[in-house]
């Protein structure tokens, strides 16, 4: 039987160097740093991305389009996964959410068309691809938009 003492950490743990206590220690005087230069001062060192005066790299690749932040984001299930769903004639988002199908609505349920759909039944979502609603029209099922 396993105690709370017993317990021990897979690999054991090594002290962290304590850097500039005395030459006596292998990291004192410079601690580390190696003599004189940018890095080894207090607040040294160059930004991120910075290369030496040479024309950064996000500077030299050409800037296109445009990412709008208001773009909704939806939460994406395939027609195949619903056929896992046994019992349920009527597919909401707030069954695939209790199911575990789907982990967050963010804003909306978007049904894609990967899959093989064996019996109908009527999914409700905010959108779905073309080959979605055909595949499960095809089955007898119904496809409609919240």
């Amino acid at each position: 039987m396993v105690r709370l003492h017993d317990i021990a950490p897979d690999q054991p743990k090594k002290a962290r160097k304590r850097l500039g206590r005395g030459t006596g220690s292998g990291t004192g005087k410079t601690a580390g740093r190696g003599h004189k230069g940018q890095k080894s001062r207090s607040g040294g060192g160059v930004r991120p991305g910075f290369e030496g005066g040479q024309m950064p790299l996000f500077r030299r690749l050409p800037k296109r389009g445009f990412t709008s932040r208001n773009k909704p984001e939806y939460a994406e299930v395939n027609v195949g996964r619903l056929n896992e769903l046994d019992g349920v004639d009527e597919v909401t988002p707030e069954i695939l959410l209790n199911r575990g199908v789907i982990k967050q609505l963010k804003d909306g349920l978007v049904v894609l068309g990967d899959g093989e759909v064996t019996r109908a039944f009527t999914v409700k979502a905010h959108r779905f691809s073309k080959q979605a609603e055909e595949k499960i029209e095809g089955a007898g099922g119904k496809a409609e938009v919240i």
